[in-house]
């Protein structure tokens, strides 16, 4: 039996976990280093993934951004600062002693939920809402990463040609109007300046009507995002994850926006259930049939 090394790398903190028969036996996580230089970066991954790399077989890493060739980059560079190319695959190679795949975060939790849904589909999508927008796509059976490793940026879809301009260089992302940092800058005109998304979803639990009106302009967004991907990719099944989709009463809000459409446009909606550990699962069990 083999033994992966699974790492999730996202902005805030980096978990790494031995996984043995899609089972978690040792998990360590430390906070993603605040400095946007390379070398700190790299002395990071290593003090977390240097002790463990001796029980393993595989390294499997799920990242924030495009991994475009082992390479990590982003839509929008300032999101990476100066990690924004880095060579991701070739240094936790370098660590570890191992061979080393890398996939996006999104993709791997998307892998991860579609081994959960415990039913015969082939075409499925994961949505997360938080404090981005993003997306694992699979078809025909199979996780869809792309040549470039773009496939399932969802959040980069167009959502209203007149919207903000989103990070990416594009006017009117489904990311720049239903993201949670999206809401908290709706939250900040009719609020307090540094208003979070947290706090405007506080405000629409208690009922007040601007909070509510911009919750429901995101899960309206979402339900279009979702039509948008169900009718260009036959989906049976979408999974809503994330901080703000898995918030009290959004995915309700989104099935009735999605309700209201022709029934073409209407995957079964069930919100994601395999947690916070899903991309270290999902990267380790795509690994596991890939290498």
């Amino acid at each position: 039996m083999k033994t992966y090394l699974a790492v999730d790398l996202g902005g805030t903190k980096i978990a790494a976990a031995l996984v043995r028969d899609s089972i978690i036996v040792r998990r360590e996580q430390v906070e993603t280093p605040s400095s946007q230089s390379p070398s700190v970066f790299t002395a990071a991954l290593k003090a977390l993934l240097l002790p463990l790399s001796t029980e393993t077989d595989i390294v499997a890493v799920a990242s924030t951004g495009i991994i475009d060739g082992g390479t990590l980059t982003a839509l929008n560079p300032d999101n990476l600062g100066g990690l924004n190319h880095y060579p991701l695959q070739k240094v936790v190679a370098e660590i570890t002693g191992r061979e080393t795949v890398v996939i996006n975060d999104a993709q791997a939790a998307a892998w991860s939920e579609y081994l959960a849904l415990g039913q015969p589909v082939k075409n499925m999508a994961f949505i997360t809402v938080s404090t981005g927008v993003g997306a694992g796509l699979v078809v025909d059976e199979q996780l869809l990463i792309g040549p470039r490793g773009v496939a399932g940026h969802a959040g980069h879809m167009l959502a209203d040609p007149s919207g903000p301009m989103c990070g990416c260089g594009r006017r009117g992302c489904v990311e720049s109007m239903a993201s949670g940092r999206a809401i908290g800058r709706e939250g900040e005109v009719h609020f307090a300046a540094g208003c979070s998304g947290y706090t405007v979803y506080q405000h629409f639990l208690n009922g007040d009507e601007k909070a509510e009106a911009i919750i429901r302009q995101s899960a309206r967004v979402i339900a279009n995002l979702i039509a948008d991907l169900t009718i260009s990719l036959d989906l049976e099944v979408v999974a809503l994850g994330g901080s703000v989709g898995l918030a009290e009463c959004y995915i309700d809000l989104v099935q009735s926006y999605l309700s209201q459409l022709p029934a073409t446009y209407q995957p079964t909606l069930v919100p994601a259930t395999t947690g916070a550990d899903a991309g270290l699962i999902g990267v380790a069990r795509w690994a596991e049939a890939n290498t």
